[in-house]
């Protein structure tokens, strides 16, 4: 290969090309300027805490996920349990057992972001592997094996009745297609988004790596929708009406103090969607972001005013709720949570 040709396909310049792959500090500078002028304003650097009263934090860090998912009607829920650290092989079997759950299965921390120690387990031995990484609480929950999966992104304001959906992510799987010629690993290093997971595709499936793909035979590589791990986001702006509104309005009332979040979900089709018959794998707070600025080609400028505005709205509900008589979380003890988080999470 030419040395030009080697260079664009380095991992660099695929990463060069499109912003979504950029250090996270280069599009947050701008909303962390906007952020310090709203902390002035509100006097209260963690005046986001506000937001969602029934979130510790407002979900902007270190939120038990399993406790989030209790507080909604087990109809939208998979069937989970949580782990205490530290925990046994034979403790988990039986939790696992006890709770009816079967393999494969998701395990992922109780505490963690952007897909850290998510992980498809779909054996006994798989769960001796995790045990030995996992130094924490974590959560056992089935795999939720239907074809679409949603970020929902929900926002109402206390003095609002009705809230809305402000924004909606599509997340199509990291996978390829075959040729009838190329092995499972050339196909994987010729896809620019497979490629930059190399180093992690080449374990999962290192039992396949020179196999031959039938021609228009499709392999998943990844089945946990994160961009971190390789998902492509697509904006879904188009599907959001009021009758979705409606349905997540009413999901959304079901969690006590909840203004401002978003629904990382699955469901088998899009009526399911806007009827409500869906399963919620997460829940996120106000730490949550519109992850619809990450489909390919989306502007970065607009994608920066999406996030200006998302802060706003925090913003916006966070002082409306102080004047209800919700208090900011003290500098102090914001400080003492957010260190407490840090140490639980290394």
């Amino acid at each position: 290969m030419p040395i030009a040709e080697k260079l664009k396909r380095s991992n660099f310049f695929i990463k060069l090309k499109r912003w979504e792959y950029w250090p996270f500090g280069i599009l947050q500078f701008p909303v962390i300027i906007y952020f310090a002028w709203l902390s002035l304003r509100a006097r209260s650097f963690f005046f986001f805490s506000a937001s969602n009263p029934g979130i510790p934090m407002g979900g902007m860090f270190g939120e038990s996920k399993y406790d989030i998912l209790k507080k909604l009607p087990s109809q939208y829920v998979p069937n989970c349990a949580l782990i205490r650290f530290p925990s046994t092989m034979a403790e988990i079997l039986s939790t696992i057992k006890k709770n009816d759950l079967r393999f494969p299965l998701i395990f992922k921390p109780d505490i963690g972001e952007r897909g850290f120690m998510v992980e498809r387990i779909n054996c006994d031995s798989d769960i001796e592997k995790y045990l030995l990484k996992m130094k924490f609480d974590f959560i056992i929950q089935e795999l939720v094996d239907l074809p679409l999966e949603y970020g929902i992104f929900y926002t109402r304001f206390p003095h609002e009745e009705k809230g809305v959906v402000t924004s909606i992510v599509m997340k199509e799987m990291l996978s390829v297609t075959g040729d009838g010629k190329s092995t499972l690993q050339d196909l994987i290093l010729n896809k620019d988004r497979a490629k930059l997971q190399w180093q992690k595709l080449q374990i999962t499936h290192r039992d396949r790596l020179n196999e031959v793909l039938k021609k228009g035979e499709t392999v998943e590589l990844v089945s946990i929708g994160n961009h971190c791990l390789g998902t492509k986001f697509l904006d879904g702006s188009h599907l959001i009406n009021e009758r979705l509104s409606q349905t997540f309005d009413t999901i959304s009332k079901h969690v006590d103090g909840f203004f401002f979040g978003r629904f990382d979900l699955r469901c088998a089709c899009v009526e399911d969607l806007y009827t409500g018959n869906v399963k919620v794998m997460e829940l996120n707070g106000c730490g949550a972001e519109p992850a619809h600025i990450y489909h390919p080609g989306y502007p970065i400028t607009r994608a920066v005013a999406v996030l200006l505005m998302h802060w706003k709205n925090i913003f916006i509900i966070s002082r409306e709720n102080a004047r209800l008589g919700i208090p900011y979380t003290s500098f102090k003890d914001g400080l003492g949570y957010y260190r407490r988080f840090k140490a639980a999470t290394q």
